[in-house]
Order: C-alpha cells, then structure tokens, then sequence
C-alpha cells in the first residue's frame, strides 16, 4: 500500500544530517525544532496557530480536554473512521453519538447531524475522510447555531482544501497525525493540534505538557501529549516535499478514475470515489464492490496490496455496544464497511505497477459481470 523506503530514499542523507544535528544539540522535548516546524506547518495548512503534539489521537484528546468536554456531554460525529476518533470522545468522559454517512463521500451526514442535536451536545466532530473535506459550511452553520464547537479530525488530510477555507482551520480546532503512512509521515507517531484563536492555541500548549504554566504548577489537569523534536526535525526534512507528493496521489486518482471509466463495468460492480473539491489529498483511493472480499483475495493472489478502511464501523464495536446501536441503525455506514477497499496511490507508484492493478481489478470483476 506505500513504499516508504523509495519515498525516503532521495532525502536519506538529509534526515540523517538532521537527525544528527538535533542528537547533539540536547534539545529532545520541545525546543527550538519543534517551533520552527509548527512555524512552517502552519503556513502550509493555512492557519495561525499549531501545537505539535504526539500522535492524532493525542491531537483529538488535547481538543476535547482544552474545550472542557466531560461526563454528561454529547458529541456528534461518524461511525466510518479509525477508532481514535469516537474512542477520544469516550476518553474524556463523554457519549458519541454516531450518525450516518453521505453514500458518495463517506464524509459525515449534514442533515443528520442537524437532527441529533440536542441540549446535551458539546461539540460535533466531523472526519475529513480519506482527504477529502465535509461540507463545512452546512456543519459550521449548525454549530453556530446550537453554540457547540467543531473539532476536525483532519488526520487523514493535510493540505486538503474546501470552498470555505482550508481544513483545520474551520472549526475550533483542528487535528492532524503524521503517523507514517499519511502524505506527511513522520518515523513514528506525531500529531498537531490548530487553531485560528490565541486563546485556544494558549490552552492546548497547557495540556500538552501536563497543564503546567509555569512549569510545576498546575490549574489544569493535561497529559504528556509533546512531539518529539525528532519527529519535528525529520517532519521538516519532508514537508517541502509535501505539495508535489499530493499533486502526484491526485494523478494516481485521476488515472485510476479515467482507467475504471473506460472499462464500462456496471455500478453495482465498481464505483470509484466521488471527488466534490478539487482540495481532496487523496489519502487513500477507496473503491466500493459487492465483491469486495472476493476481489481483495483475487488481488492477494497477484501479489497486489490492498485494506480496508474500515471494516467494522464503530457504532458496531462490541465496546460501543452500550450505547444501544443496534445492526442496520446506521444503514449507509454499515454498507460501505462490506464493500470499500483502498488501492495503492502512494507517490512513486509509477504507470507500470499502476496499470498492473487496474488491469487485475478491471479482469476479475469483469468476469464475476
């Protein structure tokens, strides 16, 4: 699904230089690495303020914490992400409520999440799925209207744009990882929290070392939630490189769309994602079949990767369970978790390789056809 070691490759005596470079500086938690790569990390998003932090889970648990978010709250959010997004929620005392899903973006409901409002809500935490950003406009406005905050989860879409404005800088907060596999991979876990208010940017910065201010004293309680200056440094190394990594994951998507086209296979066989702005990154390439199991197997076979994003949704979570969602609540959600598979798109996946899934994909379901 990615070849991390051919995409580090052309940068491999710059991140060892750098690397080196902070191993004899003695500045290993916070420090000097860590402002300079919230300085440029922000320019490239588009927001005034960022907290690195130390993983995107740890990004969504500063968001909740910093906005006081506890036992007896609601938020709303999706059912179809990673866990981290509703586990964070239940981390800090509070319920998730899930709601259904567009069937075309996988990105969350606007309408439902307007219906499931109530005098409880705190917050609704929609998911910039695969790098393509919600409809921020209908959420915000909600949001306004309820007076509950957003909180983003744009781990999966860094640099992804909307018709409003660039993600992570729409709601209260933002929340990114640079967990390896993502278009900005760190070497280990990192995450980034932002904002466009100072006083919010002030109180994540508390939270994230502990709810000290100053150092030992404390009128909060935070958590060691810090990026590494490491992570931070080597981060640098490869955010230059960023903007040309996405315009290649989006020419992998424009191929494989035009490529799926042409074969003339039936919806019910394949469809292949919806792009609503042009500000999608392209995380993952996420297809949906009815044979999704059969051609995941057919494709481990030709010795081509594959996964499955995501395979159980998380109001069917067996730690989930009491919160009461019973099978086919959430119809659209439950659908895409049996039949979404993700092909490669990393940058470096060159025509070859590329032509030789599309070809694998086009043939098998063509004959079940």
């Amino acid at each position: 699904m990615l070849d991390m070691a051919a995409q580090n490759a052309p940068l491999m005596a710059r991140l060892i230089d750098k690397a080196a470079a902070v191993i004899r500086s003695g500045h290993y938690i916070l420090g000097p690495e860590v402002e300079a790569f919230e300085r440029e990390v922000a320019d490239y998003i588009g927001v005034k303020h960022t907290i690195g932090v130390s993983s995107g889970t740890d990004a969504l648990m500063v968001a909740l914490m910093a906005l006081g978010i506890h036992a007896g709250d609601e938020v709303i959010t999706t059912p179809f992400t990673f866990f981290s997004t509703g586990g964070c929620v239940a981390r800090v005392g509070a319920t998730p409520v899930f709601v259904d899903i567009m069937p075309d973006t996988f990105n969350i409901d606007v309408e439902q999440v307007a219906s499931a409002v109530t005098s409880r809500t705190r917050a609704i935490l929609p998911v910039h799925l695969f790098g393509q950003a919600c409809d921020m406009e209908g959420l915000s406005a909600i949001a306004k209207k309820h007076d509950c905050a957003i909180i983003e989860d744009a781990a999966q879409a860094i640099g992804t744009r909307s018709p409003v404005g660039p993600v992570g800088a729409l709601g209260a907060y933002g929340c990114f990882s640079f967990f390896p596999s993502k278009n900005l991979g760190g070497f280990g876990d990192a995450g980034l929290v932002t904002t466009q208010d100072p006083e919010l940017a002030e109180k994540a910065r508390v939270i994230r070392a502990h709810g000290s201010k100053p150092k030992y004293y404390h009128a909060v309680i935070g958590g060691n939630f810090r990026i590494d200056a490491l992570q931070a440094a080597l981060l640098r190394v490869k955010l230059p490189e960023l903007e040309a990594w996405t315009e290649e994951r989006r020419a992998n998507a424009d191929r494989y769309d035009a490529a799926f086209k042409s074969a003339g296979l039936s919806e019910s066989l394949l469809r292949t994602p919806t792009r609503c702005f042009d500000g999608h990154v392209y995380n993952q390439y996420v297809i949906r079949t009815s044979h999704r199991d059969a051609l995941q197997a057919h494709l481990r076979a030709e010795h081509i990767d594959t996964a499955i994003y995501y395979p159980v949704p998380l109001h069917r979570q067996e730690c989930f369970a009491s919160l009461g969602y019973p099978e086919g609540s959430l119809p659209v959600s439950e659908r895409a978790s049996a039949e979404v598979l993700a092909l490669p798109i990393f940058p470096g996946l060159g025509e070859a390789r590329q032509d030789r899934i599309i070809d694998a994909v086009v043939s098998f379901l063509a004959q079940v056809e």
